[in-house]
């Protein structure tokens, strides 16, 4: 699970302010004008070459052997170009986790312990308990020592059989 929006406005782990976001939405719409113009969008690029410079983060290192390495596919935005550059505008202003107490479906929440991204899902998880009156149907599991990109292909770790109980479960 990914909070496009937080990460959008907020950058990763949180840490852009808003002097950094004003710029990054100054710099996102003087691009969208640009784009305009020339017909077409640029790319923000995809993930790094491998083999990724050790003093890299992680997480860029971890997608970056995922999408330019296992799963490298010619037609992959992130294996390639990358997203348009202005295709964050539509995050950025968009909290997208602002009614998750609302949810009444279940939910089952996947996660890597190790994972960049685990934040995410644990604040979503959090928000949609504390928020909610929907909460017996609500679970979050982590996977322990898993990354983020483990729980894209990796079958010795993904919870098959949990899946397969909270879907019969819940899905009738």
């Amino acid at each position: 699970m990914y909070n496009m929006s937080r990460v959008n406005h907020n950058g990763y782990f949180d840490q852009t302010d808003e002097d950094a976001l004003y710029e990054l939405k100054k710099n996102l719409n003087a691009q969208r004008i640009e784009d305009y113009k020339n017909g077409n969008y640029k790319l923000g690029g995809g993930c790094l070459e491998l083999p990724v410079p050790e003093d890299m983060p992680f997480y860029v290192k971890d997608y970056s052997e995922y999408y330019k390495g296992r799963a490298y596919h010619k037609r992959s935005l992130n294996s390639n170009g990358g997203w348009n550059m202005t295709s964050s505008l539509s995050f950025i202003n968009t909290p997208q986790h602002t009614f998750t107490g609302e949810i009444r479906n279940a939910v089952l929440i996947i996660h890597g312990e190790k994972a960049h991204s685990c934040y995410f899902s644990k604040d979503a998880y959090t928000d949609m308990i504390k928020n909610g009156k929907y909460t017996d149907n609500k679970e979050l599991m982590i996977i322990p020592d898993a990354v983020h990109t483990d729980l894209y292909d990796n079958l010795e770790i993904i919870p098959f059989e949990k899946m397969e109980e909270f879907f019969k479960t819940y899905l009738k």
